[in-house]
């Protein structure tokens, strides 16, 4: 998904830079503000994050807790 030698659109002249530096962030998981990131580590939140953009404005944006669940410590051998 995030091969640096694959570009999914033809690159121009026009916004190629800023389209390369968004593949980045999202290659890297620089999605967050650090302030966001900090929030999340702060409730100790477990789930999925989305957001649904639309001519580079946030349309919607939502979570879903439990999205990772721990199962009961139980032994891996009985």
């Amino acid at each position: 998904m995030c091969d640096p030698g694959h570009a999914p659109f033809p690159e121009g002249p026009a916004g190629s830079r800023e389209f390369l530096e968004f593949r980045r962030k999202v290659c890297e998981s620089e999605m967050l503000s650090a302030a966001m990131e900090r929030l999340l580590e702060a409730i100790r939140f477990s789930g999925r994050l989305s957001i649904v953009v639309q001519n580079g404005r946030v349309l919607k944006s939502g979570y879903e807790e439990g999205y990772f669940c721990r199962r009961k410590q139980r032994p891996l051998l009985s």
